[in-house]
C-alpha cells in the first residue's frame, strides 16, 4: 500500500508537471490506468460518456454483475471487494457451449460469450479489454433492441477492427467508459473496475 501511495503521488506530479488537470470524478480512474500502464497518454484519451463514473458507482452498490472477455482480466478484478456490494465477476469464454456455438456460427467466442453474459438476470458492467467483436456484438445487440447493457467498459487492445469497436460503443445511448485509439488491454479493464470500485471501500 505504501509503495502504491508514492506511485500516485509520482503521477499526480508528474500530471502536473504535463498541466494535465483531470475531472475530479474522472480523476481516480485515470491515474489508476496509468498507474497500470505506467502510460500517461491515458490521460489524453480516456472518454466518459456523461455522468458514467456516477452510473457505474450506483450499479456496483446495488449489485450489479461484472462480464470481462478474458480471464486475465477476470483474474485481475478484485472479487472479494466487489462481493460486499452483492457482484460477482464472470467470464464465459472457457465455456464449452461459447466454444460449441463460436464454431458452428463461424464467428469468435468473445461475440458468443456476450450473448451468454445477456441472459444474466441483473444489471450486468461489461468490462472489454481483449476482444474488439465483444463490443461489435454489444453494439449489435443494442440497435437490435434485444439486449441493453447497463454499462460498458470498452478499452480493447490491438489494430483490427479496435478503434472502429470504441467508437461504435459511444454512439449508442449506454454509459460507457472507452479508452481512444489502440491502447488499452485486460489488465487496463480490470485497473478500471478496481478503481470504480476501491472509490467505495475502506481497502485497510
Amino acid at each position: 500500500m505504501e509503495i502504491e501511495k508514492r506511485s500516485f503521488e509520482i503521477i499526480a506530479e508528474e500530471l502536473a508537471a504535463r498541466k494535465i488537470v483531470l475531472p475530479p470524478d474522472q480523476d481516480p480512474i485515470t491515474r489508476r490506468v496509468i498507474h497500470t500502464s505506467a502510460d500517461f497518454e491515458y490521460a489524453e484519451t480516456m472518454r466518459y460518456s456523461e455522468g458514467a463514473i456516477a452510473r457505474a458507482k450506483e450499479l456496483i452498490c446495488s449489485g450489479a454483475d461484472i462480464v470481462t472477455d478474458t480471464n486475465m482480466a477476470l483474474s485481475g478484478i478484485n472479487k472479494k471487494q466487489l462481493a460486499k456490494f452483492g457482484g460477482q465477476v464472470h467470464c464465459f469464454m472457457a465455456d464449452e457451449t461459447v466454444a460449441k456455438l463460436a464454431v458452428e456460427r463461424k464467428t469468435t467466442r468473445a461475440a458468443v460469450s456476450m450473448e451468454m453474459a445477456a441472459k444474466i438476470d441483473k444489471p450486468v458492467i461489461f468490462a472489454v479489454g481483449n476482444a474488439p467483436t465483444a463490443l461489435i456484438q454489444l453494439y449489435e445487440m443494442i440497435q437490435q433492441g434485444s439486449y441493453t447493457p447497463a454499462f460498458i467498459i470498452g478499452v480493447p487492445v490491438g489494430f483490427v477492427n479496435v478503434e472502429a469497436a470504441k467508437e461504435l460503443i459511444m454512439e449508442t445511448d449506454v454509459p460507457y467508459i472507452v479508452n481512444q485509439g489502440r491502447k488499452g488491454g485486460s489488465n487496463i479493464a480490470a485497473a478500471i473496475c478496481n478503481a470504480l470500485i476501491y472509490t467505495m471501500v475502506d481497502r485497510d
